[in-house]
């Protein structure tokens, strides 16, 4: 609920209260007029309080929904950071840049998929992809073929 829509609905409640509590002067009763209206105000005021307090907590829901997704979307933009350093470094090397190698990372775990000239380059594929910064793990799929 937006705050315009709880003004509104502050407003709504306010005059409602009000009008019951001069409809209540018009009763016989052992209330004066002037106590029925601090009552009305203060039930008002206490209507106020909790929808400051409702509209509080979920003004702190939002933020850390926001907060949990701008996580998400850091962590995401990392991991295409570390697969496109990774692609780089492989791109380098004389004998892997020519082989598909699958990169894929998530939460900086790596995951190499793929074909590999020889087994010596199969291991240097995971030496790369664990030299780049915010790499946690490698695991290497990588099948060799040929020599």
């Amino acid at each position: 609920m937006t705050t315009i829509h709880r003004t509104r609905h502050l407003t709504l409640i306010a005059t409602a209260v009000a009008a019951l509590a001069l409809a209540a002067c018009n009763k016989h009763d052992d209330q004066t007029a002037g106590q029925k209206l601090d009552s009305a105000i203060a039930k008002t005021e206490q209507k106020a309080d909790q929808a400051k307090a409702d509209l509080k907590q979920e003004m702190n829901e939002a933020k850390a929904a926001t907060e949990r997704a701008t996580d998400k979307v850091g962590a995401t933009v990392a991991d295409a950071t570390v697969t496109a350093s990774i692609n780089a470094e492989l791109a380098r090397d004389p004998k892997l840049s020519a082989m598909k190698i699958d990169v894929d990372t998530t939460n900086g775990k790596v995951l190499l998929s793929g074909t590999a000239p020889d087994s010596a380059s199969r291991e240097r594929a995971t030496t790369l992809a664990q030299s780049v910064k915010g790499v946690t793990s490698v695991e290497n799929r990588l099948q060799v073929v040929g020599g």
